[in-house]
């Protein structure tokens, strides 16, 4: 009865199976995996965010393909001029609820049934979902580690096939933080035109740059067919407001195929709703007091998690550029979800283990850097401790 794309083993894991246990236990659980910036001690200018859904024009249904020409002018706005003078145009832009949806009309714009997309690891899980859904099959090409992050393009270049239709990247990558390089970028590039290939990047995280730097957006990238997802999720840290969109951009002969058949796939759903696409302009201004905010709070548990760790030596963290998360080194005595069950059974912290994102082996963790800082630092100390003790 039901479809192959959709058998999924649904059983909790272990991993699962200890959290629900913890939970049930009553014990305070400090959470070093918190996603939700909402939940995270944030301080929102509620009566803005509120006032700006009040809009009278929201009962009148306006249906446009790529979304309100307001709200993706607001979009627009947000890119700006680049350094290089590129700009980012309306016309460019398609709304769409989430980046979770963006895929789910990029994956059919691209591929065939059994065709392959080429997906970096360690990354982001969620892909293996969304491929499966669309009957894409996703192909690894690996992210290197060697004092700092660094793409392997020769092992990416090999896995390339004439099945092969597009490359993903997160820029930065979650969760290792790292930025694609300008002579990757410029690689990636040629290795698209080489193999009639795609660039779809996912730069949700691409304003939190750690050092301030702000970083070129693959949306005015020009050189290979570009398809540049973000949201307000991550940018003004509201989730909940399910606003998305997807800049189209490249060679103009591939651009307008591109625009024209992902006009058909978003008129064909019409998701993003009226309220919030009115409310664009205010809700992307948000990022003006949030991000400073997050900023602050990733910078300071990053620096409580450096100092903390210069006081010992059996654990270590690699390099971050930006984003939310940091990657701790442990050492590879078991199973990283055997860790990550021991340290919430002996000290109520709740970590992810290495494998959630697909790290090739043991040894690491990954810890949110938007915790509340108390919590944060009392958490950090209680796994270090027992990773000592190990």
């Amino acid at each position: 009865m039901f479809s192959r794309r959709t058998d999924w083993k649904l059983a909790p894991n272990r991993f699962t199976l200890a959290h629900q246990e913890a939970l049930g236990s009553g014990k305070r659980i400090y959470d070093l995996t918190l996603s939700n910036p909402t939940h995270a001690g944030i301080e929102y200018d509620e009566p803005a965010i509120l006032d700006a859904l009040r809009n009278p024009r929201s009962l009148d249904y306006d249906p446009q393909s790529q979304g309100l020409a307001s709200a993706r002018e607001a979009v627009a706005d947000y890119y700006g001029t680049t350094a290089e003078g590129k700009s980012t145009a309306a016309k460019d832009i398609f709304l769409t609820t989430s980046t979770s949806e963006a895929y789910s009309y990029v994956f059919p714009l691209l591929a065939n049934p059994g065709d392959e997309v080429l997906v970096l690891k360690p990354s982001y899980p969620l892909f293996d979902f969304l491929a499966d859904l669309q009957d894409v099959r996703l192909v690894p090409y690996p992210l290197l580690y060697d004092h700092g992050w660094h793409i392997d393009l020769h092992s990416l270049e090999h896995a390339i096939t004439p099945r092969t239709r597009a490359i993903i990247l997160v820029n930065p990558n979650n969760p290792t933080g790292s930025f694609v390089s300008a002579a990757e970028r410029s690689r990636l590039n040629e290795l698209c035109n080489e193999h009639d290939l795609a660039l779809v990047v996912d730069e949700v995280f691409l304003d939190y740059a750690l050092d301030g730097t702000p970083h070129q957006s693959f949306a005015t990238n020009r050189d290979a067919l570009t398809l540049t997802m973000s949201g307000l999720s991550k940018i003004s840290a509201l989730p909940q407001m399910k606003l998305a969109w997807i800049v189209v951009s490249g060679p103009d002969s591939l651009a307008r195929v591109a625009m024209e058949r992902l006009d058909v796939i978003a008129d064909t759903y019409l998701s993003v709703n009226a309220p919030v696409q009115l409310a664009a302009r205010v809700l992307l201004d948000q990022r003006k007091k949030i991000q400073p905010q997050l900023l602050t709070r990733v910078r300071g548990n990053l620096s409580e998690l450096d100092a903390q760790l210069s006081r010992q030596k059996s654990c270590s963290r690699l390099e971050v550029e930006g984003g939310w998360y940091a990657v701790l080194r442990v050492p590879a005595t078991r199973s990283d979800e055997d860790l990550a069950i021991e340290i919430l059974r002996e000290c109520s912290v709740l970590v992810h283990p290495g494998h959630f994102f697909d790290f090739p082996r043991d040894g690491f963790l990954v810890l949110s850097l938007i915790t509340p800082a108390a919590e944060f630092s009392e958490g950090a100390s209680r796994l270090l401790e027992l990773c000592r003790q190990i």
